[in-house]
């Protein structure tokens, strides 16, 4: 099924993508659009175009590819599902994201994986081939993050208080330069085991053209926090 999105309104393609009955879908020109695919399931999407924001939200197993850059709050909250960006995205990517990959090929704004979260088998993860800008992995309870700092191999590729506010899941970064500025309680480390890295940065390479094993070949530091509940100084612990 093809859809020509020219000039229309974010609610009828929404509609017309919720409602269609085929597995299969192309969006053309797209510009701006939000909400596309927000709380989909059981599709594969590929967009030609910019979506607005929102693209995924709270997506149910989808794949969604976009020719194109994201805007901001791309798969929020999903719970399962591939996101694939041929370019750029923007802020909050995968704010409290709950499972499924995004898998970004340029750079990606502020605040990414704010809030994301892990329960048992679901992990979610968030790949960068670039650069990732301020507070990456703000209250990050979960999850795993890639940053391959493509084109950054010269300076420190995350932007400034990278993992405040921290409390679980698992930062990784490719680069020589360790993060500056972390939390008292997150600590950065060379990374010798490669064997959670390796399957997200193959995944990575399968949709854009760089070598996986160049890239795992390179140094990464895993930033992490070193105690549990960080914010027990503020739980009430009256008898009650």
């Amino acid at each position: 099924m093809v859809i020509d999105a020219k000039n229309m309104n974010y609610q009828t393609l929404d509609r017309l993508v919720k409602d269609s009955a085929e597995r299969d879908i192309v969006i053309e020109n797209v510009m701006g659009q939000r909400y596309i695919a927000a709380g989909a399931k059981g599709k594969n999407i590929k967009i030609n175009g910019i979506p607005g924001n929102a693209l995924g939200a709270y997506l149910n197993d989808c794949m969604i590819e976009v020719n194109g850059n994201g805007q901001d709050a791309l798969g929020d909250t999903m719970n399962a599902g591939t996101i694939v960006i041929h370019g750029n995205c923007g802020d909050t990517a995968g704010y409290g994201m709950r499972d499924g990959r995004i898998f970004v090929r340029g750079y990606a704004g502020y605040r990414v994986g704010i809030h994301m979260k892990e329960y048992g088998e679901h992990i979610p993860a968030i790949v960068v081939g670039g650069a990732a800008g301020a507070y990456l992995g703000e209250y990050q309870a979960g999850g795993v993050i890639v940053v391959l700092g493509i084109g950054s191999e010269d300076r420190q590729c995350v932007g400034d208080f990278t993992a405040t506010g921290m409390h679980g899941g698992k930062i990784y970064v490719r680069s020589r330069f360790v993060p500056v500025d972390l939390p008292a309680w997150v600590e950065a480390h060379k990374v010798t085991d490669k064997s959670e890295l390796e399957p997200l940065v193959r995944e990575f390479c399968s949709y854009f053209p760089y070598d996986a094993d160049v890239l795992l070949s390179h140094d990464y530091f895993v930033i992490a926090p070193t105690v549990s509940k960080i914010y027990k100084t503020m739980y009430c612990n009256r008898p009650v």
